[in-house]
């Protein structure tokens, strides 16, 4: 009797013993797929951090075979890459032709200057990619740290393509169709190639906050100065308030820009973006002169209360200052993004915008910012003195200096 006893009191405990060992291994697979799984973010339910990513602000979702992704390690998501996203500014360009070098020192004067994560969306002619990749790849570890990129083809209609790839200057209006092509992006920064940033970049994009429930997009005035204007004066289309708006820096709320039905001078029924965009290049290509631009000038001219206008120091062109200043805002403020539009950097019509990029250009990462960078600018703005441009260069330091000061202290 004692035997059987013994014996069934010894299968017990290993029957106890085993469906521990069971249970056990059960909790750990379950607690390593919370952690690991797709689209789960530690501390969070599936089902809530299915919610954030979907909602999330410049959040990209998967990328074709096509794009290249540098400076970013696919795999688990950790909190710190929450963080991280949650605080990005998503900054958008197209380079086509002869826009690499341009391109470069865009992205070296956000990188240099912020102070929160970026994410720039570089779409390029094919063979720029690897130049592309080569060239960021090759900055130092510390500045890499700072950014990430992905490269995207040039892509549009196919039925158009031709078409929409000539119209104004090489692939400018591919941004039009940014909100088609980065369906998953909530909020995105366009600026062209030609742009500069004196100061960082999650300023401008802090815009986006003052964003009414109405706003989609945000954009500069063309001129401020009526006299000199060239849409009031000169243009055969629709356009934007008093001088139109300038396209080069385009700050835009993509997920209201792709669900908005959009009142046009088409039809009596309003159009989603995609519906409008090929109708109205055919009914304006014949009277538009800049483009993309001009076609974004007759949408907003049809839908005023979707576009929030930022001050002229957010875009300040040769305009601004060629046939005196022009731009009381930055008088008051200083510049804050330098657009050199009609090649200014690449030629001796305003030797003050030239300096500024060349002193960008020529600036290595790791050096004093104020030694390097700012002394340099100074003294090369002091040889545009003759000219109305160089005389407000000091506007073009105002707020350099104080984003560097602000940039040293961290």
């Amino acid at each position: 009797m004692r035997c059987y006893l013994h014996t069934f009191f010894l299968l017990t405990l290993l029957t106890f013993l085993s469906l521990l060992y069971v249970f056990s291994q059960l909790a750990s697979t379950l607690d390593g797929r919370d952690e690991l799984g797709a689209g789960v973010i530690p501390g969070r339910s599936s089902q809530d951090s299915g919610h954030l990513l979907r909602k999330r602000p410049g959040l990209v979702g998967l990328r074709s075979p096509r794009e290249e992704l540098s400076s970013e390690k696919p795999g688990s998501i950790s909190k710190k890459h929450g963080d991280e996203e949650a605080r990005t500014s998503h900054v958008a360009v197209v380079a086509c032709g002869p826009r690499l070098e341009e391109t470069l020192t865009m992205v070296k004067s956000a990188v240099v200057l912020s102070k929160k994560p970026l994410h720039f969306y570089i779409f390029a002619e094919d063979e720029l990619h690897n130049s592309f990749r080569v060239a960021l790849k090759a900055w130092p570890r510390e500045v890499q740290t700072k950014f990430t990129f992905t490269i995207y083809p040039i892509t549009f209609p196919k039925e158009n393509a031709n078409e929409w790839k000539k119209l104004f200057k090489p692939c400018a209006s591919q941004r039009l169709f940014l909100p088609l092509i980065l369906k998953e992006v909530d909020s995105l920064l366009y600026v062209d190639t030609d742009i500069l940033f004196l100061q960082p970049v999650e300023d401008i994009w802090a815009l986006l906050s003052l964003f009414d429930s109405s706003h989609l997009a945000a954009m500069a005035p063309e001129h401020e100065e009526p006299r000199i204007g060239w849409y009031n004066r000169f243009a055969r289309h629709p356009y934007y308030g008093k001088t139109g708006v300038n396209s080069g820096v385009m700050l835009m709320n993509m997920t209201r820009l792709r669900e908005k039905y959009f009142k046009n001078d088409m039809t009596a029924v309003a159009l989603k973006w995609e519906e409008m965009l090929m109708p109205l290049l055919q009914k304006y290509k014949l009277n538009i002169t800049w483009g993309d631009q001009d076609l974004l000038n007759i949408i907003f001219h049809h839908n005023p209360e979707s576009l929030y206008v930022f001050p002229c120091q957010w875009n300040y062109r040769p305009d601004h200052c060629m046939y005196g200043s022009n731009c009381a805002q930055a008088e008051r403020e200083g510049v804050f993004i330098l657009h050199g539009n009609r090649g200014v950097y690449h030629n001796d019509k305003q030797p003050a915008f030239q300096a500024v990029y060349k002193t960008i250009q020529k600036y290595q990462f790791g050096e004093n910012l104020e030694t390097s960078l700012l002394k340099p600018l100074e003294a090369a703005l002091q040889s545009a003195a003759h000219t109305y441009c160089g005389r407000a260069s000091p506007l073009f330091t105002k707020r350099l200096k104080e984003s560097i000061r602000s940039v040293q202290q961290r």
